[in-house]
């Protein structure tokens, strides 16, 4: 991975995955121009799907959430440029993928320091032909085969000693091979131990129940006791 600080911005990039300029990935008109936008996806800001010269990627710029991201959007106060959330979930899906467990492939990042504060872009691997566990389970259930090969990325997550602080069923996706991928690293961070680990299951249990309720999704507690079984 590739360092490069100037003025008053850090990038990183695999340069085997980014073939453009690296000042430029991050600016989604940049992407419109050449038109290599191929889509977008609308959270707490608009996430572009773009078409690099070697890969399909997502670029999302950091905000905040909550009460406090309606009075400071996008701002994080800056210790350093390698505490920045970008770089730290880019090493994070590199230490992921090196041991085993299927998430975007990190392509770049892009910390701005603005006085005493940054702002964040991030570039990763967009996942082709994949929905969530949420659209999935609103058309059909699963079977207890596929519950347990996402118990499994889970298990290789946790041996990897990484605790995702937001493992929900929106951030688990299937593609189109029945594989399993697990997104969103965001504030996420490796941890010794072992007790957490219970946390973030029943984390994401709480997310299948809530979206039972909410969206009607076809899942029961036995479901569940496939994925924590494998």
């Amino acid at each position: 991975m590739k360092s490069v600080t100037e003025n008053n911005q850090a990038f990183w990039y695999d340069e085997q995955l980014l073939k453009e300029p690296v000042e430029k990935a991050f600016d989604a008109e940049y992407w419109q121009q050449a038109g290599k936008v191929i889509g977008s996806a609308t959270g707490r800001g608009t996430t572009w799907f773009v078409q690099t010269s070697t890969i399909a990627a997502a670029l999302r710029h950091y905000r905040r959430g909550g009460l406090f991201g309606k009075l400071v959007a996008d701002s994080y106060w800056f210790a350093g440029w390698e505490k920045t959330r970008c770089y730290q979930e880019l090493q994070l899906l590199k230490v992921l993928r090196e041991a085993g467990v299927n998430v975007p492939k990190p392509i770049a990042a892009r910390a701005t320091r603005i006085g005493l504060t940054y702002r964040a872009d991030l570039l990763s691997e967009k996942i082709a032909n994949a929905r969530d566990l949420v659209a999935i389970l609103a058309e059909a259930p699963l079977s207890a085969e596929m519950y347990k090969k996402i118990g499994q990325q889970i298990r290789k997550m946790h041996n990897a000693q990484v605790n995702h602080t937001d493992l929900n069923i929106h951030n688990i996706l299937i593609d189109d091979q029945q594989q399993v991928w697990i997104i969103d690293f965001d504030k996420c961070y490796q941890q010794s131990g072992e007790d957490w680990k219970q946390g973030n299951l029943e984390r994401l249990k709480r997310s299948f129940v809530k979206e039972v309720e909410k969206s009607g999704i076809i899942w029961c507690e036995k479901d569940f006791e496939s994925l924590i079984q494998s």
